[in-house]
């Protein structure tokens, strides 16, 4: 395997971008890691990424280390919404530090801006991030070294300081004036790329953290398909189109429910929960499940029996119901999960002490 002088921390935004091109430009060969979780990253981009940068990328899945993560707690807490940012950081920089020795690498590269963020780009979170990643005398940030102390590879000459920048703050004038030096026509939009900043994604992610005793990545994704709706700790997700009822095909384990209106065309839902389903949470959602098919509401107003038929492990049995939005279940609220977040707000504070309430 090629030997690298260093790698370097790549979301896909400008930052991480130009971060990269910058210690290039000094003949530095940097190594581009791109982390990507349930909740992040775009490994399917890297190609061309890869063309249109003219990066070294390698795609590296942090679901599983990203999820015990939240499940621990993160011990600096939550952002605006249910985003870990300090200790995503934390952690990305740690599984960076792991490869060092596999790409032969001296260094870890951040496209971290001192002020761009205030939660994650204060003066002290970062002097944080690199106490408690451990990597206060491997970390370079190119694009604000100029405002920090001196690090080893500046002042062992590997790295030429004079040639690092001072960008302080939200603005992006900048990183577009270095973009077009580097001939980098393809910008990316600024912020986001996480979907645990976002109200929607809360929302959906939330009850997974704080209902399960014991939530894994599998469970992430299946929340991120379909409507979600929860009765206590029954959990059931419904189909809106032909890819959500594909991609339960992926994410269905054992003892998961697998629900389809009989005889109608209608959407696929599945159904999980810890222990084996009672009936009447069953009955309650086969009806919710049979209420998303307009052909059979139609046939049920005009008498119809409608069955669900329920799939358990491969046993298979139909429910009779009528179709109707009224039941047990409720769809998932932000501001539930808003007010959950605020009284989780003391750092370290286990989100597994909120499973099964």
């Amino acid at each position: 395997m090629k030997n690298y002088d260093g790698i370097a921390l790549f979301s896909g935004g400008l930052d991480s971008i130009l971060a990269a091109r910058l210690l290039m430009e000094q003949g530095r060969t940097i190594k581009c890691l791109h982390f990507y979780s349930p909740f992040f990253g775009h490994p399917g981009r890297v190609e061309h990424w890869q063309e249109i940068y003219g990066l070294d990328i390698d795609a590296i899945d942090a679901s599983a280390p990203f999820v015990d993560m939240l499940r621990r707690g993160p011990e600096h807490g939550f952002g605006s919404a249910m985003n870990p940012c300090v200790d995503c950081k934390i952690l990305m920089m740690r599984l960076a530090k792991e490869r060092m020795a596999e790409y032969g690498a001296t260094f870890i590269v951040s496209g971290e801006v001192l002020g761009q963020r205030p939660m994650s780009q204060r003066r002290d979170t970062l002097n944080v991030i690199r106490r408690d990643a451990d990597v206060r005398d491997i970390l370079v940030r190119p694009l604000c070294a100029k405002l920090l102390d001196p690090t080893a590879p500046e002042e062992s000459g590997l790295i030429d300081r004079s040639r690092l920048l001072g960008m302080n703050g939200r603005g992006r004038k900048e990183q577009l004036a270095l973009a077009e030096q580097f001939h980098i026509t393809e910008i990316p939009t600024p912020g986001g790329g996480c979907k645990l900043t976002e109200k929607e994604n809360t929302r959906r992610f939330w009850p997974v953290l704080s209902r399960l005793a014991s939530p894994d990545v599998n469970d992430f994704r299946l929340a991120d398909v379909g409507r979600q709706f929860w009765h206590d700790d029954c959990w059931l997700t419904i189909g809106r189109h032909k890819f959500d009822n594909e991609a339960y095909a992926g994410l269905l384990r054992e003892g998961d429910v697998h629900f389809k209106v009989a005889g109608f065309p209608g959407p696929i839902a599945l159904g999980r929960r810890s222990r084996p389903w009672d009936e009447d949470s069953l009955r309650e959602a086969a009806a919710l499940v049979a209420s998303y098919s307009p052909r059979a509401c139609r046939a049920s107003e005009e008498g119809q029996r409608i069955s669900v038929r329920v799939t358990v492990n491969g046993q298979t049995h139909m429910v009779e119901v009528t179709p109707r939005r009224e039941t047990v279940f409720h769809e998932p609220t932000w501001e539930d999960a808003r007010d959950e977040l605020h009284a989780l707000r003391k750092p370290g504070k286990s989100c597994e002490q909120n499973a099964g309430k």
